[in-house]
This record gives structure tokens, C-alpha cells and sequence, in this order.
């Protein structure tokens, strides 16, 4: 069976507020744990003696660090010896012998502790925590720390696949962003095309449609309905309608959907209603191909000036332009990357549910896990 239990019975918590820099122990900080990882962009050291001196505060390996002042949570576990030292604004946590302290740090990343966060939370200038309040936090310990580090595994072994998906995604991004400064450019050309690319206004290659008539405003958005709302914000869709009146019916060959205040560029072939003021529908013109230009100023949009008109902006820029067929050939190729990306963002997103199905099912006991086997 899993009991109820209270912290301090099973670690100490001790915590540190004052260093001088310079050395060569790592001081961590709050600000150094992102992503309940250690981010060294902006550190902070002692010597090895001062932390020799203060051996309450001192970081060992299985250690963890948690960040209790302004903002609370992000927690790091320590990954080697005589290497770090407690920072300001953050805890130690020592794990007795009878618990896991990876199993401690995932049950510290689930909503179980962000529960007892928000009831021990003070709020003041910045929120806190006290040491006090820390220690009457509360988990459902598995009985044995060999299930326990089961579980932990089991979860770990999940964030290990998602943390390759994302490193995946990123390669994938990083391909996509040198193919659109080649392909898009003429730099690098498709087999089977040559020749020379013009370079054309705005007016030769686009023209705006009207969308005033299609418009509903953001308090008429709907969680569900027949219409997805399109408007300039980054997210592709951000509500429905089901105003049949309001429904803009997409042209072949999509349109493309530019923030007038935002400058944000979004590529949409599905029939939509617009959003509120803003959003302005661009379509291509005869003998042009529309996801082509939409791809053009993904790559080399208009620089935002705060929450201004943008669109006179976006009047006079000027486009390179190959033949249609090109300009085809071209958005098809990164097209396809479009949709490799969104079918690996799709399977990291699948993953992280997994995580949470199951860390909602182990960390309280509805499942267990046979370690012995």
C-alpha cells in the first residue's frame, strides 16, 4: 500500500543566502533552474574552501535544489559531488536512505507538489515559501524505494523519448529554416528549373481581400462550432463560430492571413471566419502561387513597431519570383517539412499526455508496479 506522509520524517531541508563570487563551485540560484534542468548561462561561483566551511548548504549528488521565492517549484536534482552549492531563494533537500531521490525528484515536477505550492503559497512583493511551510508538504510514498525508483524509471524513461522528439523537431526546424533561405532566394534551385528570378512588387504578386463582412469580434468566439476563427494572433486557430453569414469560403490555393498589428504570417486552406480587427486576407494573383509568397514572408517578414499598422508596411516589399511552376514545386517541398514537423510535434504532444496519464496513475497508487519482476 502507499501512505500519506509528511517531508520532513523522510529529508532535512537547509537553504543558503549570501555568497561572494568567484571560485570554482557553481552557485545555484532559482534563476539557474529552468525547465527543472540546471541553465549555467548566468552563474555564479565560491571558492571550493567557503563551501567547505558552510557543509550545511553544500550540494552532493542526489541533492535537490528547489526554488521557493518568486517563482516557486523548478526543482534540479543533483547529478555529482563537490561541484555546486546552494544559492538565495533556493532549498535543499536531503533524501534519507529509505527514499529515492529520483523518485522524490519526479513526485517534486507533478501537480501533487504544485497543489501543496499553491496552499503554502505567501503572497507578497514576490511570492514564498518559508523553510516551515516546505516541510508540511505531503506525498504518497510508494512502502519500498525499490518501487519507487520503478516508478521513477518508468517516467523517466517517457521524458527520455520526448526530450528525443524535441531534439528532433529542432534538427528538423533548423533543415526547414536553411532550405527556405536557399530555395526562397534562388540560391539553390530544384532539378529541372534554371533561369533567372524577377523581382516583383507587392501589387504584381498579391492583392487583398476584403474581410470586414467575415468579421466577428472576440467576444463572439466559441470553444466549439462549424467555423474556425482565424485571426492575428500565432495561433492558427483561436475559437469557432457557427455564423453561416460570417463564413469566408477559402479560395484553391489558400490565402495568406497577415497580423496587421502583429505582423505574424499564417498560410490557411480551410473555409474560416476572421477575427477581430487586424487580420487581413491576402490571396495570390494569377499565374502566382499563393503558399509560395505565404512561405516568403514566414522567411523575411515585416519587423514589428509595437502595436502599430503594419500593412502599408507589407505594400511595398518586393518578392522574388520564379515561374509558377517553380514557385509550386518549391512550396510543396517545404510543405512536406511543414508536415513532418507537425506530425513529430504531434507524437511529442501524444507522449507528454502518456507522461501525465501515468504519473496521474503511479504517484498516487491506483497503479502499481510489480518491481520484482
Amino acid at each position: 500500500m502507499t501512505i500519506l506522509i509528511s517531508y520532513q520524517y523522510y529529508f532535512t531541508i537547509n537553504y543558503f543566502n549570501s555568497y561572494k563570487d568567484g571560485g570554482e563551485i557553481i552557485v545555484i540560484r532559482g534563476t539557474n533552474i529552468t525547465h527543472n534542468k540546471l541553465d549555467l548561462t548566468d552563474i555564479r561561483t565560491i571558492p571550493r574552501s567557503t563551501s567547505n566551511k558552510l557543509p550545511r548548504s553544500k550540494l552532493s549528488k542526489y541533492d535537490l535544489v528547489f526554488a521557493y521565492v518568486g517563482t516557486i517549484g523548478p526543482v534540479f536534482l543533483v547529478d555529482k559531488d563537490d561541484a555546486y552549492h546552494l544559492g538565495p531563494n533556493t532549498s535543499k533537500i536531503t533524501v534519507q536512505e529509505c527514499m529515492s531521490p529520483k523518485f522524490l525528484f519526479t513526485y517534486f515536477t507533478s501537480w501533487l507538489v504544485q497543489n501543496e505550492i499553491v496552499e503554502h503559497t505567501s503572497i507578497g512583493a514576490q511570492p514564498s515559501l518559508s523553510m516551515t511551510k516546505i516541510r508540511r508538504f505531503r506525498i504518497i510514498l510508494p512502502p519500498t524505494k525499490t518501487e519507487q525508483t520503478a516508478i521513477a524509471t518508468v517516467l523517466s524513461d517517457t521524458d527520455t523519448l520526448i526530450e528525443k522528439l524535441e531534439k528532433l523537431i529542432a534538427k528538423k526546424k533548423a533543415i526547414k529554416q536553411g532550405s527556405m533561405q536557399q530555395l526562397l532566394t534562388g540560391k539553390k534551385r530544384l532539378p529541372g528549373f534554371s533561369g533567372e528570378w524577377e523581382v516583383r512588387s507587392f501589387g504584381e504578386v498579391l492583392s487583398r481581400i476584403n474581410g470586414k463582412k467575415y468579421q466577428v469580434q472576440t467576444s463572439d468566439y466559441q470553444e466549439t462550432g462549424k467555423y474556425p476563427v482565424v485571426d492575428q494572433g500565432k495561433d492558427l486557430v483561436v475559437g469557432y463560430s457557427d455564423r453561416d453569414e460570417k463564413g469566408f469560403q477559402c479560395p484553391k490555393g489558400g490565402v495568406v492571413v497577415f497580423g496587421d498589428h502583429t505582423c505574424i504570417v499564417k498560410f490557411v486552406d480551410f473555409d474560416f471566419v476572421v477575427g477581430a480587427d487586424g487580420t487581413q486576407i491576402l490571396v495570390a494573383k494569377s499565374g502566382h502561387c499563393t503558399r509560395f509568397y505565404a512561405f516568403q514572408l514566414m522567411y523575411r517578414g515585416i519587423a514589428t513597431t509595437g502595436y502599430n499598422r503594419h500593412f502599408k508596411f507589407l505594400k511595398e516589399r518586393t518578392f522574388f519570383s520564379p515561374d509558377s511552376k517553380e514557385q509550386i514545386a518549391i512550396a510543396a517541398v517545404l510543405s512536406d517539412m511543414d508536415a513532418e514537423l507537425e506530425s513529430l510535434k504531434k507524437k511529442r504532444d501524444k507522449y507528454a499526455m502518456l507522461k501525465q496519464g501515468m504519473m496521474q496513475q503511479l504517484l498516487t497508487g491506483r497503479i502499481r508496479i510489480n518491481a520484482d519482476n
